[in-house]
């Protein structure tokens, strides 16, 4: 995470009962495993529980995926940013962290309680300047080179998916990034804005490399991995034990003009003595890639590809 972040959240804990943070976050995590949204934040114990728990792996996941965008499209640049549904800003500090120079944020969130937060993490670092609003996804919003929406729709009923999209595709004259966990409903509802921000014209640029229909069917389902560690707070709060987490995560980035090439690797590749083997997805669907480990200099270039990356 940035510098200022790390501080940031360090100082919401002084003087703080590990007690009481570690009870409102169980609590909390019961709310969310019976269906409860981030309304169910109504307290500042609640709110500084779910920012420990929960911002760094969801920073993670955005600071991952932007930096895919930045990989296949480097000279993207942009100075202003929509985060919708920011909740404590995760999606913003990713985003000055992958561009720097962003120099106009606005940050959207329905939850008082999240707000306030997500303005005392922001006030000594890069998001000084942002503006946090009261809003949701059904209002008119400012339109923005890059507009984010991450971990939203997961609190939308999955039908509604495709026309938030819709809503958010014209606020984003650029790019529009979407971004929620990495479940089979997670993935469901990136599928369903997939395919809508297809038809209302926009181009695939990260994960997929194509603009034609998703090839996965069954009981497969889109997703990647980013491993972050955890402090020793955030070790408490969670009840873990061992010092890392695996943020599960799936997305979609759709631009104004089509960017993407190649193949995206799908699944971590398989290791064996005769070599590696990948399962690709590509323009034409599907795919399994084999690479001898007898073809030194290939062998050697593919070993450094993994999951999520392009091949």
């Amino acid at each position: 995470m940035h510098p200022d972040l790390t501080k940031s959240l360090a100082a919401l804990l002084d003087g703080v009962s590990r007690k009481e943070l570690a009870a409102a976050a169980q609590k909390m995590s019961e709310g969310y495993r019976q269906g409860a949204t981030s309304q169910s934040i109504v307290t500042p114990a609640q709110a500084v529980a779910y920012a420990v728990a929960r911002m760094p792996a969801t920073h993670a996941a955005c600071a991952a995926v932007f930096a895919r965008i930045a990989a296949v499209m480097p000279d993207f640049a942009p100075v202003r940013l929509l985060d919708v549904g920011a909740g404590t800003g995760a999606a913003s500090w990713a985003a000055v962290g992958q561009w720097p120079d962003i120099s106009s944020v606005i940050m959207l969130d329905h939850n008082p309680q999240l707000r306030v937060l997500a303005r005392k993490l922001a006030d000594s670092g890069p998001l000084a300047a942002a503006e946090i609003l009261s809003g949701d996804l059904g209002v008119e919003k400012p339109r923005a080179d890059l507009v984010v929406a991450s971990y939203v729709l997961a609190e939308l009923p999955e039908a509604s998916a495709s026309a938030t999209a819709r809503h958010l595709w014209a606020a984003a004259p650029r790019m529009l990034v979407l971004i929620e966990p990495g479940t089979p409903d997670g993935f469901a509802r990136i599928r369903k804005a997939r395919a809508a921000l297809i038809d209302e014209g926009a181009h695939v640029a990260a994960p997929c490399t194509h603009d034609n229909v998703c090839p996965l069917s069954g009981e497969d389902w889109c997703h990647f991995s980013q491993r972050l560690p955890r402090s020793r707070d955030h070790m408490l709060l969670k009840e873990a034990r061992v010092p890392f987490e695996d943020e599960r995560y799936t997305y979609v980035v759709v631009t104004r003009e089509k960017v993407a090439s190649g193949a995206r690797i799908l699944a971590t590749p398989l290791e064996a003595k005769p070599g590696l083997t990948f399962k690709l997805c590509d323009e034409n669907g599907l795919r399994v890639q084999f690479v001898a480990r007898r073809d030194k200099d290939e062998y050697r270039r593919m070993r450094k590809r993994d999951w999520g990356d392009l091949f």
